[in-house]
């Protein structure tokens, strides 16, 4: 009882002393003064002291002052830096102005150059510019530092190909968007992107777009757009889309769900495990009673932590998973294994069977190579047991393997960089990512050559396939989820048009030269066939649309089709494309800010913010290339 008494007497002498402190909290939001939108990964520092905070995701922040402290530093890349006054109040939102000029508080990265200032960055939020001396409380690490073991896939550039010599371009349908939270990482963190990390389709495939689903019980639905392409308008551009069916949460299948976790020392950091942590009790939260959770481990050697349990036992799958920690090397391999034999152990036959893996992708023990996971992931794939990949972590990110892993495996793959991201993939696209409505579908496009001089696909380099593929149910595609989209875009030199990119080839000597047939589809531009078969299903089934020759003017284009254009040029620019032509930052931005929409998650809000500091860092960049620093 004294012991009791006494510790009671200690928490309130704790709390009288805390109450009688000088010190007192300010809050508030940031906002841009232009839009009045939240500005996530604002620092604000105390003016004099070595402590700041960040701005959330919603453009909050909370800060601790004493009674001497007067005034609060907000600073954020392509921003004014402003000083402000604290005054007796405990709320303090303030407004930052757009700064025009290139960045001369930043580190030049490329060049290996500092002025006046570092840059660090926010595993969970965002950027900021932090002078010399201060610590900012959520700081993982100071940015510009090499990234010497990430690695992407090597991207070889679609060309622009003859319909004569090519009619039929063929593609599996990816809605991956992982390439687009990687690059926009970079870019938060004050860097340009490698180029092969740039995937354009990915780009556009982050966002949603008003699209018509399908009718009747087919499971997609497929519409077209033709208008002029933005960087050239003596090109066109046409737009390719699919739209899965929607489908009520409560009235989707059952799942048996493994969550292979990666417990790696490489995972220590707080944007690895910690992230991981928050990310998969999500999606705990969006499970229903007939659904069911194991958990496998991996670190030196791959265990189960927690054996299929219903998922209205909630409490005890997240206590598994708080559980987790960081530590040893990585046997990648081994736990992949272990995870296809518990699903294969507690599959659900016509229900949703997946393996959910959370991973910086850097395997270093037993099967570790991209084609080692290649190769293990083919033999699985067939079982009826998809692999969906969660990204994590920087430095030592492994792109290139978490993307084939993917794409062989039946799944998708996201890049988790901060917890608006978490939500994004696992709650608000929960469906569509999650339960499969059309596997391997197929796009294939036929360009009349009355009509395409040369026609040109923007990205799916990694996802390009055969013509003799598109028939060949044994060759893969890619998976659709509910309520997802996917939208291809094909930019076309229209016949008579005369540019470097139709190609110029002599006639040929030793057999005749193929030409367009006669005028019979003249109207017609092109043939949009896809394919896909039923989740179930093994044998696919055929639609096909006809493409009319009836450019629209790009302003009266839809809303959708001049935003993801714009998304497409920033790809091109950031891979520094040969085939940009007068791709521009300001025009793709003003773009954008034209065609941003209702926007109720504020995504295209942030992209736009993306791009106009890519637009900074690249001038930064081409600065200190000539030596102008």
């Amino acid at each position: 009882m004294m012991k009791a008494t006494s510790m009671l007497f200690l928490l309130f002498f704790s709390l009288v002393s805390f109450t009688n402190s000088n010190d007192r909290i300010i809050s508030g939001t940031v906002y841009s003064q232009a839009d009045q939108q939240a500005l996530p990964g604002v620092s604000v520092i105390i003016e004099g002291a070595s402590k700041g905070v960040m701005t959330d995701q919603k453009g909050h922040y909370t800060i601790t002052i004493s009674s001497k402290d007067q005034f609060l530093v907000f600073q954020y890349i392509g921003f004014k830096t402003t000083r402000v006054p604290i005054g007796p109040s405990n709320t303090l939102d303030v407004q930052l102005q757009s700064a025009d000029q290139a960045l001369d508080e930043v580190v030049v990265v490329g060049a290996g150059r500092q002025k006046k200032s570092r840059l660090v960055g926010s595993s969970a939020y965002g950027m900021a510019v932090v002078p010399r001396g201060v610590t900012v409380s959520n700081q993982v690490r100071i940015w510009g530092q090499p990234r010497p073991t990430e690695t992407y896939q090597k991207i070889k550039e679609n060309g622009f190909t003859s319909p004569i010599k090519e009619p039929l371009s063929t593609f599996a349908v990816d809605v991956d968007a992982a390439s687009y939270s990687n690059v926009r990482r970079f870019i938060n963190n004050g860097e340009l992107p490698p180029k092969d990390a740039v995937r354009v389709e990915e780009m556009i495939n982050y966002f949603q777009y008003d699209l018509k689903g399908p009718s009747d019980n087919r499971p997609v639905a497929i519409s077209t757009e033709l208008s002029q392409a933005p960087w050239n308008p003596q090109h066109q551009l046409l737009r390719v889309a699919l739209k899965a069916k929607s489908v009520d949460t409560d009235k989707l299948p059952p799942s048996n769900f493994v969550f292979l976790i990666d417990v790696s020392g490489s995972m220590a950091e707080s944007n690895r495990l910690p992230l991981v942590k928050t990310s998969l009790k999500m999606l705990v939260d969006q499970l229903r009673d007939k659904d069911k959770v194991a958990l496998v481990t991996y670190a030196g050697t791959a265990g189960i932590k927690l054996e299929s349990t219903p998922g209205n036992q909630k409490m005890k799958i997240k206590d598994a998973i708080d559980d987790l920690s960081a530590n040893g090397s990585t046997a990648g391999g081994a736990g992949i294994k272990m995870a296809y034999k518990l699903a294969r152990e507690q599959y659900i036959k016509e229900g949703n069977n997946r393996i959910i893996l959370a991973s910086d992708g850097d395997f270093n023990v037993g099967p570790s190579s991209d084609e080692d996971m290649e190769e293990l992931i083919t033999e699985e794939r067939e079982s009826g047991i998809n692999l969906s990949i969660l990204g994590f972590g920087m430095v030592n990110l492994k792109d290139s393997k978490m993307e084939i892993m993917a794409d062989k495996g039946r799944g998708n793959y996201a890049y988790i960089d901060n917890l608006s991201e978490a939500r994004k993939a696992i709650i608000t696209e929960f469906g569509g990512t999650l339960f499969t409505v059309a596997k391997d579908v197929k796009i294939q496009v036929e360009f009349n050559p009355a009509k395409v001089q040369a026609y040109r696909l923007l990205g799916y380099e990694n996802r390009l396939l055969e013509s003799k593929d598109f028939n060949n149910d044994q060759k893969i595609g890619g998976d659709m989820g509910v309520g997802h989209s996917v939208t291809a875009y094909y930019e076309i030199v229209p016949f008579g048009v005369r540019d470097n990119y139709a190609g110029n080839v002599d006639p040929l000597k030793y057999q005749t030269n193929s030409k367009p047939i006669n005028n019979t589809y003249n109207h017609e531009i092109a043939q949009v066939k896809f394919r896909y078969k039923e989740p179930g299903g093994q044998k696919s089934k055929l639609e096909q649309l006809t493409i009319a020759d009836k450019p629209i003017d790009f302003h009266h284009a839809s809303a959708d089709f001049r935003f993801a254009s714009a998304v497409a040029e920033l790809g091109m620019l950031l891979r520094n494309s040969e085939y940009k032509q007068q791709a521009d930052y300001d025009r793709l931005i003003a773009r954008a800010k034209a065609a941003k929409g209702t926007d109720e998650e504020g995504y295209r809000a942030e992209f736009i913010r993306l791009a106009e500091s890519a637009k900074l860092l690249a001038r930064s960049k081409a600065v200190a290339n000539l030596g102008e620093y």
